[in-house]
């Protein structure tokens, strides 16, 4: 508590201390106790309050952010545009997540701030015949030829494991699933207490360090797996390959991080790092891949099992879809991870110049399904900055039958992007594990955020899909978004995008250099070609 954080707070307290030993002894009037009592009645105020994360962590200093937000308009040229006058859209994106969150209307005067005219626009074509919608609870089935299929929200919480968010941002983040009827991922980082103790829906990722489910030296433990894997909060099991962050990189969580929580939650030993390899230990091929997942099914019961993967070398997707063919093994579903996505830290070579972005990679995915006629049997997940109904419409109507997204329930939960989230100093409580500043985190507000942001996202999403005269996610297609190519063209997305026909991998009908040459190299056998 005597971090410089409460510094204005105990700074009132020696002032009004002073102050009062001074008016005692007849050497200073009392009514100069009243400025530093106010400060202290402010500072405790804010510490005690359960609404805004930042008071509770910055008492009387976090009125100055709350200030410049107020007189915004007036100095926008000063904190918020960017070097060429335009808004920042990470900065549009978490104002309409923080408003959502709020229940605030999200509504504004005076048309869109952004540029019509700009190259790249883009935007949902409407229809003269809107369509009305009865429900945004817009939801899929996941595995429906299996035991214990689920119906999933077409948009959920992407994966941040606990240890890189602090144990009430998992508890709010998954008291907020429960609230909306939404999934919530857990990340690589396993199942801890505090995604136990509020009950909401899970997906467990199982990355390679197979955390929550290996052997003491780090070998997958089919035993520890199916333990955790048949809790009726599971929903759905996720081999992760691969993340939009960092793909193809490990990880190391330095041994100083590993709490006692952290390693019972992963199954390491404390007091030594924690590695994240790059690659798994359990499979070398595209064929054991598909057995590796459909192990996991069968040890979870039945339960849908899939992977995820950021799409790196296109022939090795090819290969894992020649397994299918070849063996029959089935995903139940994949996500893509965008290589814009990631709210975890990485090498600034990763993050800028690895992997594929969202568009390119999903419709990699989503292609290869439809030219081999297993589209209709694997249903697609894509993440990677989605944050508002219209990057969640327009990923579907790419080829996505429902969107994960990280970075906006992180707003949800109070973050301000400080990007201090490796230095265990997040001044909102969202990513540390330092049990003073998690304490931010008021659970019960936060949860109902979260939950807001959901809600009011997919109702955002039903009016876009009503203005376009469409009944359901499922009815987005390419054609339904238009672009701007020029100053003086515009053209549907359906035009510009390369899309194949069901069947034309398997009658060989290439129609791109790209499948043209490495579709016939891929193998099933090998991950090389």
């Amino acid at each position: 508590m005597f971090s410089r954080r409460y510094g204005a707070v105990w700074s009132a307290v020696l002032a009004l201390a002073v102050l009062a030993a001074l008016a005692a002894a007849h050497r200073a009037s009392a009514w100069w106790l009243v400025l530093p009592s106010a400060l202290l009645l402010v500072g405790l105020h804010d510490l005690l309050q359960s609404r805004h994360a930042i008071l509770r962590n910055y008492p009387i200093w976090g009125h100055l952010r709350f200030f410049f937000e107020f007189v915004r308009p007036e100095i926008r040229q000063y904190f918020i545009e960017d070097d060429t006058g335009e808004m920042p859209f990470s900065r549009q994106q978490r104002s309409i997540v923080y408003q959502r969150a709020k229940s605030e209307v999200d509504s504004r005067p005076f048309g869109t701030e952004l540029d019509v005219r700009a190259v790249g626009h883009e935007w949902v074509g409407h229809s003269l015949a809107p369509s009305r919608i009865d429900s945004a609870d817009f939801r899929i089935t996941v595995g429906p030829q299996r035991a214990q299929p689920v119906q999933l929200s077409v948009f959920n919480i992407s994966a941040m494991s606990f240890g890189a968010l602090s144990g009430n941002a998992i508890r709010a983040l998954n008291r907020g699933a429960r609230i909306g009827g939404f999934i919530h991922d857990t990340g690589e980082g396993s199942i801890s207490p505090y995604h136990r103790q509020e009950g909401g829906d899970l997906i467990w990722e199982v990355a390679s360090g197979y955390f929550g489910c290996r052997r003491a030296d780090g070998s997958f433990d089919p035993d520890k797996f199916a333990e955790q894997a048949r809790s009726p909060q599971v929903k759905m099991i996720e081999v992760k390959l691969s993340q939009g962050a960092k793909p193809g990189h490990g990880g190391v969580l330095p041994a100083a991080k590993v709490t006692p929580e952290i390693a019972a939650t992963r199954g390491v030993p404390l007091g030594q790092d924690c590695v994240s390899p790059a690659r798994h230990s359990e499979f070398s091929t595209p064929l054991g891949l598909l057995q590796f997942v459909d192990r996991l099914r069968d040890l979870s019961g039945g339960k849908p099992t899939g992977f995820k993967l950021c799409i790196g070398h296109p022939w090795e997707f090819f290969g894992i879809v020649k397994a299918m063919l070849e063996s029959g093994i089935l995903p139940d579903f994949i996500v893509v991870d965008g290589a814009e996505g990631g709210t975890g830290a990485a090498p600034l070579e990763f993050v800028d110049h690895i992997g594929t972005p969202l568009q390119e990679g999903l419709l990699l995915v989503h292609n290869t399904l439809l030219g081999v006629n297993l589209r209709d049997k694997i249903r697609i997940g894509a993440s990677g900055k989605l944050v508002t109904a219209f990057d969640v419409a327009r990923t579907l109507a790419i080829g996505a039958d429902w969107c994960n997204s990280a970075r906006g329930f992180m707003f949800a939960l109070g973050c301000v992007q400080a990007q201090k989230c490796h230095t265990d100093r997040c001044p909102t409580g969202v990513a540390t594990q330092d049990p003073v500043r998690q304490r931010a985190v008021v659970v019960p507000d936060k949860a109902e955020r979260v939950a807001n942001f959901h809600r009011h996202t997919l109702h955002a999403l039903q009016e876009l899909l009503q203005a376009a005269g469409l009944q359901h996610p499922s009815d987005l297609r390419a054609h339904h978004i238009v672009r701007r190519v020029s100053v003086n063209e515009v053209r549907l997305l359906s035009d510009l995008l390369k899309f194949l026909a069901p069947g034309d991998l398997l009658n060989g009908n290439y129609r791109y250099q790209l499948y043209e040459k490495y579709w016939p190299m891929a193998r099933s056998d090998s991950f090389a070609l």
